[in-house]
């Protein structure tokens, strides 16, 4: 797949003196994951050029017949041996027709940095239905660029899904509001059109009365310049852009007060992400351009020197404009250049990093139990986090709640509403075609039904998780060993919380991936490393829980260990449950629990195993609380010693508890690290691109710090 991106004749992609649409181009291709397959073609005498992909159209090679017309022509050529996918052309739609005319198998896009109805190639309706026509997508810099773009067109046309608006973006760099000096900046041509004779008498009169405020103005004109003189006011002239960027940082106000209707205005969207006092003419796209700013509904000399002078008197006001200016500015470089990249990724019929069954999107069935019926106890089970990771990264996803199917559908002809259940899911597969269908611990679902499905997509590839321990000496191994099994003939890919290598009693041609129990930003939400906290360790569990409750006479051999340990513990607090009668706590009950702990233990049944550890170690850590595990679960293959205590056995562990409970500072450190790097890596939507992509066999640079160990 490769760009090429068209900028207008003669602009100057160069760090002297760029044009705005350069600008866009080279701060949003920054960012872009295309960047390396991207090609910018111009023209321009200055030697000097931007740090990308760039071919020249040198500007004396065409001497007095130079045209843009020329300069298509020579960009045809270059084309032709560069043989690119999409032809991205900015704000110059005349260029179209020639290029459809002579180049093949290419798609287009137009970029509008202007007023569509001002320029050649869009004027009239007949040629903007032909962009329509023949265009991938059409970007506008504003709602009122598309909007007038859409002026005299009806139906279809209105309601294109090709018309995008994409905003232009701006550095957001480090700014001091509170050392920004009385200053006022005007940057723009100096003519009326952008409104700097109503700037300059308003300034003139501010500048009279209020001796310890200056102005800088930066810009010029060749034609119907306007000349301001005052002793306090500074006229740079053009100046490189790095340096209208320095001056917007030291600046308390910045006006924007165009007469003309502008389609956007960079100089707004600029000043505002400096941290500046805005104040901006209502007028064309210019109230896009901001979120926080003072507009003038009704520009004149008198309206400009009143909001000028209010801000200048009311400091409170100034600041606070200033600081919501800063603080609410999200059109950064990086953000809009995701936001391109996504009609990119619609265009190659990829999303974000590979191509499935040509779709830009996948739907996922996912089925696992949601516990429904449980009237949300387990709101934070880990199907819902994996599931809340693939809809983050923008995949249909559709929850197939197994076991809550099973419980409203036992009848008479179907005592265990298995039955029920696999018709149903036959029924959602139709429906839905699902390209993925992911199961965890769906153990009803049966594995002749699978078979079934695939003979009839076969296409659709089926991936299973599973949480439950596979330790050949530990509880249960049998049964969860008998659970994979039953599956494997259909499943393309296993993920499991234990290390692979305990699956060696499966097939060699099944995929077999260790994942960690992922932690989800909407539910680890807490931060105990902030704040101190009456209980310093807690532990619960759910083994033994029947409905909710702890079935009676149910022993579990941790309660041993953990009275032995609360004996070898000097005057720290414990907060167990699930265990001697003591009930388990779940849902918000739980959050509230946990707020108030330094320590959590991480504490599974049996001997460790590598790498397995209960959806409870998610729970802690990402919560901001020291999370105490087992040096044996193998887990320093993924974190050190500041962001977990690791024990070697129950001495040792009671040590590291009763030093950590008399040092905050430590508690403190080790929380918030720990935190940081398991929330940073082994989150819900790393874990969910992690399942897409070694099901579907994709490939890409990604590095999951769990995978490197397998």
């Amino acid at each position: 797949m490769k760009i090429s991106i068209l900028l207008p004749y003669k602009e100057n992609f160069s760090p002297i003196y760029p044009g705005a649409v350069s600008l866009f181009v080279k701060d949003t291709l920054f960012y872009s994951k295309y960047k390396k397959n991207t090609t910018i073609f111009g023209s321009t005498n200055l030697k000097k050029i931007f740090n990308f992909k760039y071919k020249n159209i040198p500007l004396n090679k065409f001497k007095i017949l130079s045209s843009s017309k020329k300069y298509v022509k020579e960009f045809i050529k270059l084309e032709k041996s560069n043989q690119s996918n999409l032809i991205e052309i900015h704000n110059r739609p005349n260029y179209l027709k020639d290029l459809i005319n002579t180049l093949s198998r290419r798609s287009y896009v137009i970029y509008f940095h202007n007023d569509p109805l001002t320029m050649k190639g869009s004027k009239t309706i007949s040629e903007r239905k032909y962009l329509l026509k023949n265009c991938f997508r059409i970007i506008f810099n504003s709602n009122w660029s598309k909007k007038r773009f859409l002026e005299g067109m009806i139906g279809k046309f209105i309601n294109s899904e090709k018309l995008i608006v994409i905003y232009q973006s701006a550095l957001k760099g480090k700014t001091n509001i509170k050392r920004k000096k009385n200053l006022i900046t005007f940057v723009g041509k100096l003519n009326k059109s952008k409104g700097y004779d109503i700037f300059g008498n308003a300034v003139l009169k501010i500048l009279d009365k209020y001796k310890n405020w200056n102005v800088n103005v930066v810009g010029d004109e060749q034609r119907d310049k306007i000349f301001f003189k005052h002793k306090n006011l500074l006229n740079y002239g053009f100046l490189p852009h790095k340096k209208v960027l320095d001056i917007y940082k030291k600046t308390s106000i910045a006006v924007v007060c165009s007469r003309w209707e502008e389609p956007f205005g960079r100089t707004s969207l600029e000043a505002s992400a400096a941290g500046c006092a805005v104040i901006i003419s209502n007028r064309g796209g210019l109230p896009e351009t901001v979120t926080n700013a003072l507009i003038l509904n009704n520009l004149s000399v008198k309206n400009l020197y009143n909001s000028i002078e209010k801000l200048i008197n009311n400091k409170k006001e100034r600041l606070t404009l200033q600081n919501l200016s800063y603080k609410n500015f999200y059109l950064t470089h990086k953000y809009i250049s995701n936001y391109i990249d996504k009609y990119r990724d619609e265009k190659f019929k990829v999303n974000n990093f590979f191509t499935v069954k040509n779709k830009p999107k996948l739907r996922i069935l996912h089925i696992t139990n949601f516990n429904e019926r449980h009237d949300g106890r387990l709101f934070f089970n880990t199907g819902r986090r994996i599931n809340n990771g693939f809809i983050r990264l923008g995949h249909s996803n559709l929850e197939f709640s197994d076991r809550d199917i099973l419980h409203h559908n036992k009848s008479i002809q179907d005592i265990k509403g298995v039955k029920t259940l696999n018709d149903k899911l036959r029924k959602t597969c139709y429906n839905y075609k699902p390209d993925l269908l992911v199961l965890g611990h769906a153990d009803s679902i049966s594995n002749p039904m699978l078979g079934e499905l695939k003979d009839d997509y076969p296409n659709l590839k089926i991936a299973q998780w599973f949480l439950d321990p596979l330790n050949k000496k530990g509880p249960d191994y049998n049964q969860n060993k008998k659970r994979i099994l039953d599956k494997t003939e259909n499943v393309d890919a296993n993920f499991i919380t234990t290390s692979p290598e305990a699956l060696n009693f499966l097939p060699n041609n099944i995929k077999n991936y260790f994942i960690p129990n992922p932690s989800d930003p909407s539910f680890e939400t807490l931060n105990n490393f902030k704040h101190s906290c009456n209980t310093d360790v807690f532990f619960a569990l759910s083994h033994g829980v029947h409905r909710g409750k702890l079935k009676i006479g149910k022993f579990d051999d941790r309660a041993i260990f953990l009275k032995k340990l609360i004996d070898r513990t000097n005057d720290v607090k414990f907060e167990i449950y699930g265990l001697n009668k003591v009930q388990p706590i779940w849902a918000d009950h739980f959050y509230k629990t946990i707020s108030n702990v330094k320590m959590g233990l991480n504490l599974s049944r049996g001997e460790p195993i590598k790498y397995y550890s209960s959806d409870r170690i998610t729970q802690i850590i990402g919560n901001g609380l020291v999370t105490l595990i087992d040096e044996r679960t193998g887990y320093r293959d993924f974190f050190n010693d500041q962001e977990m205590v690791f024990y070697k056995n129950l001495n040792d562990l009671s040590e590291k508890i009763n030093k950590i409970s008399r040092d905050e500072k430590l508690r403190k450190k080790i929380a918030y690290k720990g935190k940081q790097k398991y929330t940073k890596y082994f989150n819900s939507t790393l874990v969910a691109d992690f399942i897409i992509k070694k099901t579907l066999e994709i490939s890409d640079k990604k590095k999951y710090l769990w995978h490197k160990y397998k």
